[in-house]
């Protein structure tokens, strides 16, 4: 939907509490006509306060975006006073720099000459934070497939984006009685912060211009390249290149450096035929080719290009297919804005890799072939193991099949699994071992069929050592010390392949590590490695080799929590003194406080580690601050972490970031699924129907993923089991489409996102069950579950007697 209320929000901005207020009015639209979804998706939500989220067009799961360049590292703010152009390639939510926005194109109109609006004899007139246009945000719309947003200079221009799996297309419309109009496409700049290496452009004949922007990737990573062809559908009528010495007009090729920063081509239009020029683009990460096919197979129909309203339709009508296959009833059109908004988010990557013949840049820079299949690429697993990674396989298991497919192939191509891959290498941003418990969960959910051994040995090499030196991956880089001695090493200066690397963060990193070994045991003990499965499964109680029960919190009475060690053993101690479970020492983006609960796969021996269920409960309520959010839902923001990169230096929950998103649920695990009532729907009044709508960075539909979950009334339990812990729905009704004509359908009269609610009774196709969980494999047939909600806390004792909770994968001894 539009964000038709713009204005009215512009103005009632400086008053906080009237943020949630002005959100976008989403359509009410019918659960049973999915034609109506894509209009319901509101992409400004995410927009600001570092949701870092992009309000342009994409496909589900689009090699090519078409967006707004603005101020922001990510791409667009919504506050952002002026557009600089529209990039051809975004990343939603990612919290990195170099992340971007390649092949800036704006609309403009003035003259392109010496001493002229564009002047030719001074390249900085082709700086796009120069010639950057005011906008109005009256009119704008994002909605899935589609955006549109007028450009207040230039005699004000429409500018209209839509976008296909491998094709897009923008639609500028120029001011009427504008004789003429320029485009300009500048290869030299991007996203602000996202280095372009070296650019060439290239005039082709009257309709099109291609090109070659090599990037550096993200948080400081490799260099890639990208191919891109762009045609129009009029012929220009005069064209142009520039670079470092100015522009040159009849000119076709240019080509320049980092060190020579200025680089791209007009072309010029006569409006005197009208005053709209639609312009079809395509990109590849394999060669000029590659992008030139894209066009061609996606852009065109028996070779004419698409008209933008055409493509703008088919766009509509992949979205409408895709976000239908789930659908809610109850709640109001905001409820359903947000959710379809996350749905639409979580439904964005990992992105298509592969043209449409199949061509992929392979781990190995060499070009492989995806036949019958799709090849994936940007995978930030750190994050999307946790809830985003699950959503997929099991919304969309035949695209599970080939994110699976295409992990694996990194692995072979490339000599190791990723942890954060980015477009074809590995970046080694963020710790731990990631990867482990996203494909065990794939396994688990069916998505690795045919490739399970191939997928066991990738896993258990990466388990059990580590890649060459000379091997882009870093890793399980703690892994010598690991293995020989059950925990990481804290060593800040531990030598790394990229940004982070294991011992930097060892005590976060040594968790990660022990749950993604118990996760991996599972799989083993069901593929016959018995004697594998058994090492692992011991290992998997390593998070108590960084268990110091004598550290104690100043602010509280709580002692034992985890803590880094030394290589020689020895407790790592700060130069203050006594360590602090709220300081940065040795946790990645989180303290002590927030990565104690880790151990999904032990939680009795965690308890015992606590000193008891009730010393646990008392724990959990601090660390949510209970009895106020219970009381208070909307106090959430005030009570727990509330920037997006407040890391450390926390005792609080924080729903920004990923460490702590499972951590609701543990009050399930002990019997209290009350408790995790309370806290997720307090947590949920965190996301709006606003720009600033998202909690902390979105990292890939990670945090959108995790909040559809719980408006469902399910949650991934520990990675391996296919456990989904049940709990309350916002929704009166929803149904989940599993592929193959299998249907999972949650009814829950009454419910409602307004107030706390609370399980009081549930059933499985009938059967009453009083488990907190129900095991993929019941649930993959599809089926009913039918829950009884009440408002009263103290008549909510469903799941909270004996043997209601599932037992641990990886007791320690």
């Amino acid at each position: 939907m539009g964000w038709r209320n713009a204005v009215r929000f512009g103005r009632a901005v400086a008053a906080a509490v009237a943020l949630l207020a002005a959100a976008q009015p989403a359509m009410a639209a019918d659960a049973g006509d999915a034609r109506t979804l894509p209009q319901t998706v509101n992409t400004f939500i995410g927009t600001r306060d570092e949701g870092n989220t992009f309000p342009g067009a994409s496909a589900p799961f689009g090699l090519i975006q078409v967006s707004p360049i603005g101020s922001h590292y990510a791409g667009y703010r919504y506050d952002d006073e002026t557009i600089r152009g529209f990039g051809r390639s975004f990343i939603s939510g990612a919290g990195c720099w170099e992340q971007g926005g390649q092949v800036s194109v704006l609309p403009v109109i003035g003259s392109i000459a010496p001493g002229g609006d564009f002047d030719t004899t001074k390249a900085a007139s082709f700086d796009h934070k120069a010639y950057a246009a005011r906008y109005t945000h009256e009119g704008e719309v994002g909605q899935a497939g589609y955006y549109r947003v007028r450009l207040t200079d230039y005699g004000g221009i429409d500018v209209e984006a839509t976008a296909l799996t491998r094709a897009a297309a923008e639609r500028y419309t120029f001011a009427s009685g504008q004789a003429q109009g320029h485009v300009l496409i500048n290869v030299s700049q991007a996203n602000d912060r996202h280095r372009v290496i070296g650019s060439q452009i290239r005039v082709v004949g009257d309709r099109a211009v291609e090109g070659k922007v090599t990037t550096m990737s993200f948080c400081g990573g490799h260099q890639y390249s990208t191919w891109f062809r762009i045609e129009f559908d009029r012929p220009f009528t005069g064209f142009g290149v520039w670079g470092q010495a100015g522009g040159t007009p009849g000119a076709r090729f240019s080509m320049e450096s980092e060190h020579d920063p200025r680089n791209g081509a007009w072309v010029t239009f006569d409006l005197a035929g009208g005053q709209a020029v639609t312009a079809v683009s395509a990109i590849s990460h394999v060669d000029q080719a590659g992008a030139q096919g894209n066009l061609d197979a996606e852009g065109k129909r028996d070779g004419q290009l698409l008209s933008f309203d055409a493509m703008r339709a088919q766009a509509e009508a992949e979205w409408a297919r895709e976000l239908g296959s789930v659908r809610v009833k109850g709640g109001s059109a905001d409820d359903r804005a947000v959710f379809y908004t996350a749905l639409y988010h979580a439904l964005l990557q990992p992105m298509t890799g592969s043209d449409a013949d199949g061509r992929y840049r392979g781990y190995d820079d060499e070009i492989h072939v995806a036949d019958g299949w799709t090849y994936h690429e940007y995978f930030s697993l750190w994050d999307t193991y946790r809830s985003q990674n699950q959503l997929l396989a099991i919304l969309k298991p035949d695209r599970a099949r080939d994110i699976a497919r295409s992990v694996l192939a990194i692995d072979e191509q490339g000599g190791w699994l990723p942890r954060w891959g980015y477009a074809s290498f590995e970046t080694n941003v963020m710790t731990g071992d990631p990867v482990t418990p996203f494909l065990v969960d794939l396994w688990r959910f069916g998505a690795l069929e045919g490739r399970e051994q191939q997928a066991w040995a990738a896993l258990r090499r990466n388990a059990s050592g580590n890649p060459p030196l000379n091997s882009r991956h870093d890793g399980r880089a703690g892994n010598p010390h690991y293995l020989s001695d059950g925990y990481i090493q804290f060593d800040r200066a531990h030598p790394s392949k990229g940004m982070d690397s294991d011992p930097h963060h060892a005590g976060s990193a040594t968790m990660e590590y022990s749950l993604g070994d118990c996760a991996l045991s599972i799989m083993g003990e069901a593929l016959g490695q018995t004697t594998e499965a058994a090492v692992l499964r011991r290992r998997g109680g390593a998070w108590r080799n960084v268990w110091d029960a004598g550290v104690r919190d100043p602010e509280s009475d709580f002692t034992g929590f985890p803590r880094p060690r030394m290589e020689d053993g020895e407790w790592f101690t700060p130069p203050a003194g006594a360590y602090d479970p709220t300081s940065h020492y040795g946790f990645h983006e989180g303290t002590a406080w927030q990565y104690q609960w880790l151990v999904p796969q032990d939680v009795a021996g965690l308890t015992e580690a606590m000193g008891g269920k009730d010393r646990t409960l008392a724990r959990l309520d601090r660390f949510f601050a209970f009895d106020r959010i219970a009381a208070d839902p909307m106090s959430a923001r005030a009570e727990w972490v509330a920037g997006p990169y407040a890391y450390y230096g926390q005792h609080r929950y924080n729903p920004n970031n990923e460490p702590t998103m499972h951590t609701p649920w543990i009050y399930t695990l002990l019997g209290r699924p009350d408790r995790t009532a309370a806290v997720v729907r307090a947590a949920q009044t965190l996301f709006t129907n606003a720009p600033n709508g998202v909690t902390g960075n979105d990292d890939l539909g990670t945090m959108s993923a995790w909040y559809l979950f719980g408006a469902v009334g399910l949650y991934p339990g520990m990675p391996g089991t296919g456990q989904m812990l049940v709990g309350t729905p916002r929704f009166e009704q929803v149904e989940i489409d599993l592929g193959e004509g299998r249907t999972l359908r949650i009814n829950a009269p009454g419910a409602t996102g307004e107030r706390v609610q609370y399980v009081s009774g549930a059933r499985w196709n009938g059967q009453a069950f009083d488990r907190v969980w129900l095991d993929w494999d019941q649930l993959k047939a599809g089926g009913r579950i039918n829950l009884r909600l009440t408002d009263r806390v103290d008549r909510a004792d469903w799941g909270q007697g004996a043997g209601a909770t599932p037992p641990d994968v990886c007791r320690a001894g």
